[in-house]
Parts: structure tokens; sequence; C-alpha cells
């Protein structure tokens, strides 16, 4: 590739958020592949809530904040060394980080600027109703407040209607 055409090259460190549901390692297999297609680096972020904050998360449910940060610790860890995996496996350059905050789609935005990220690939879990209005999405808020381009990974469509014989 000349000189010119390494210049253009669209996308060179994609920033992927994960969560460590199956849709956000999907999320992280498509932007891994994406970079190993145009020669990016990648980094994988997750995000814990800080022990005051109020988490949703059943097996985050600890006694002491010491406890809660191992926790968050080992989980954060079990979400990032899958992604890692999956870029060692690729070939892809795979930067890993945990950070605690209250709003995730803030610390996403500001990982994406302090690593000098140029795309967010992220999942969107597709919520409608109720449930997005009461869980908001963080995909949602990335998008709203992003300087930089989102991709957003979408779960699989399902009919919606089945017609069962």
């Amino acid at each position: 590739m000349g000189q010119v055409e390494a210049n253009r090259t669209m996308h060179r460190h994609i920033l992927i958020p994960t969560d460590g549901s199956s849709l956000s390692q999907a999320a992280a297999e498509y932007g891994i592949a994406l970079a190993k297609s145009v020669g990016a680096k990648v980094t994988v972020l997750t995000v814990s809530a800080p022990f005051d904050a109020f988490a949703v998360e059943p097996a985050m449910v600890t006694d002491t904040p010491e406890q809660y940060a191992k926790q968050a610790a080992a989980l954060a860890m079990r979400y990032l060394d899958a992604a890692k995996e999956v870029a060692s496996a690729a070939g892809v350059s795979c930067e890993t980080m945990h950070v605690e905050h209250d709003q995730p789609y803030l610390a996403i935005i500001d990982t994406a600027a302090t690593k000098s990220c140029d795309l967010i690939v992220m999942a969107s879990h597709g919520r409608r109703g109720i449930s997005a209005v009461v869980l908001g999405s963080e995909t949602s808020k990335v998008l709203t407040h992003s300087s930089i381009p989102v991709l957003v990974v979408r779960p699989p469509s399902r009919p919606l209607f089945s017609i069962e014989s």
C-alpha cells in the first residue's frame, strides 16, 4: 500500500465497549473483524458502576466496597479476556480497559477521546416500548453525544409474527 493509500485508511483505532452480553460479544467480533479488514487496532472497554451507584446487576450485590471492587474486576476481566481472545485469534492489536463510572456512555465517549479512537462499535439490545424508556440505552446516549462515528450492531431480526404449523 502506498503512502497516499495508507493515509486514506478510514479507521485506525476502534473502541469496542462490552457489557459481557452475547450481543456485546457479537459486536466485539464484528468490530474486530472490521479492524482486521482495515488494519486498525482496537481498544475493548467495560464500565462498572461505582459501589455507591445503584447497580441492577444482581451478581454485584455485596457487603463491602472491597468485595464489590473485587467482583467487578473479576467480571470485567472475564468480559475483556473473551474479546482479547477473539482479537488475538484474528491477529488484531488489542488493548483492554476497565473503568468505573456512574454514566457508562460518558466513560465510553471519554475513552474514545483519550485513546484517539476514530470509531466506536457497540451493540444495541433493541429494547422497545416501556423497557426502552425506563432502562434507557447507553448506545442511544453514545449516539446522541459522541462526536466520532458510532457503528451499532443490532440483534438478529426476529419476525413480528410466528406461523406455527
